[in-house]
């Protein structure tokens, strides 16, 4: 196999680009004993990974199992934060109802003191009207 192809290889594979049948024939150069002179320093890296993936563990881990009132401790976590959510947004939502009931009757109190205003001036009209009439009478 050429030294060149394996050495693209090898850049590809220090990029992360390599397939696994390109990994699998880089394995195989390495494992060979026929690999070139400038090359041979990669030849201890791909044994390892070759002994690495054969190697396995076989003592049992010990578990420990929880007692009771942990897992009830838990459940209880998740029911205090799934009222809290409930009731946080009914209170946000009565804040809201209450910010846009004041801003209605804002409102309101605004377009009845121009109202009010409004009517001043009507009453100033009818002095002017009746004043008219008398005049227009008496001639």
């Amino acid at each position: 196999m050429g030294s060149d192809r394996i050495e693209k290889l090898l850049e590809k594979y220090f990029e992360a680009a390599t397939s696994a049948a390109e990994e699998q024939e880089l394995r195989a150069y390495f494992e060979s004993g026929d690999v070139a002179p400038h090359l041979e320093e990669y030849t201890p890296m791909f044994q390892f990974f070759s002994q690495a993936k054969q190697e396995r563990y076989t003592r049992q881990v010990p578990l420990k199992t929880r007692s009771m009132p942990y897992r009830w401790l838990s459940v209880a976590a998740v029911a205090v934060l799934a009222l809290g959510f409930y009731f946080g947004n009914q209170y946000q939502e009565q804040r809201e109802a209450e910010y846009a009931y004041q801003q209605t009757r804002k409102a309101l109190g605004l377009i009845a003191q121009n109202l009010d205003r409004g009517t001043e001036k009507v009453a100033h009209l009818e002095t002017f009207e009746t004043t008219k009439q008398k005049i227009y009478k008496n001639q």
